[in-house]
């Protein structure tokens, strides 16, 4: 195993990997909320579209892309959640002085996304209410519409 002399929170190796990780994590929340725009964009335009042509159940139509961007949102918070984790096992290791020089070349979510944290993520408070809201979007409208 190698030694840690050298990698300490100074070091510019440790730095550049730490900023890595943290665009990482960035381009995570970047793509959860890119799925929250596109949810409401397709959900409105199918709306719409039920509503020009008085066809209640085209409103229907529209809980097929929330659900798709439900679970697609989910995976991308969970994977942040996991490199998030796995960036404080890094720093961990930093402080305890148990980094191996491998450590600086692998950029990985830490655990199991799927099993680990999508689960958890996919009722999470940051992802259901917004779904839940947007599928009571869609039945009211397609009550308005003539369903």
């Amino acid at each position: 195993m190698a030694e840690s002399k050298g990698f300490g929170p100074e070091s510019d190796a440790v730095r550049t990997h730490l900023e890595i990780m943290q665009g990482v994590v960035s381009r995570m929340g970047d793509n959860s909320r890119t799925c929250k725009i596109g949810a409401i964009t397709l959900v409105a335009a199918v709306l719409f579209l039920s509503a020009r042509s008085d066809e209640a159940n085209v409103a229907l139509v529209a809980l097929a892309p929330a659900a798709l961007f439900w679970v697609l949102d989910a995976y991308y918070l969970s994977l942040e959640r996991a490199f998030r984790a796995s960036y404080d096992a890094f720093v961990a290791k930093v402080h305890g002085g148990s980094l191996d020089v491998r450590d600086l070349y692998g950029v990985r979510p830490s655990g199991s996304v799927v099993r680990g944290f999508f689960w958890a993520v996919f009722g999470s408070f940051s992802v259901s209410p917004f779904y839940l809201m947007v599928a009571g979007t869609v039945g009211l409208a397609w009550m308005a519409v003539g369903g």
